[in-house]
């Protein structure tokens, strides 16, 4: 059954300015490490971040807390499968909670934009 669906869209530029101004700061605090390293892997790291961001912000929206509560940034984790499959790992109070849900995430992007759609379902 389906108990929540969400959807965001971020500019990647935010995410360049945001990285070049705030650096590790700003990285540390909105990604787990596995994320940068993954995100800084990639040709356009910008889009990536913009993705990443995208994607938590619709799970949060999903789960109906927003980023009240008990939701943290780096609670959620955007990962790729080995075929790059973006898959959602949680931790911490929102893995407890949700530990009888599974949850889908599809990342696209464009020159400018990046969108995420967040699916959960209580499994």
């Amino acid at each position: 059954m389906i108990v929540g669906i969400g959807v965001d869209i971020v500019e990647i530029d935010r995410f360049k300015n945001l990285t070049e101004k705030w650096g590790e700061h700003f990285l540390n605090k909105v990604f787990t490490q596995r994320e940068i390293d993954y995100c800084f892997s990639k040709n356009n790291i910008y889009q990536h971040l913009a993705g990443r961001f995208a994607a938590k912000e619709a799970i949060s929206k999903a789960i109906s807390t927003g980023w009240s509560g008990i939701f943290r940034w780096k609670d959620v984790e955007i990962l790729n499968d080995e075929n790059g499959k973006p898959e959602v790992i949680l931790h911490n109070q929102i893995k407890e909670q949700f530990s009888s849900c599974s949850f889908y995430i599809s990342i696209s992007h464009s020159l400018n934009y990046a969108v995420a759609f967040a699916v959960v379902e209580k499994n």
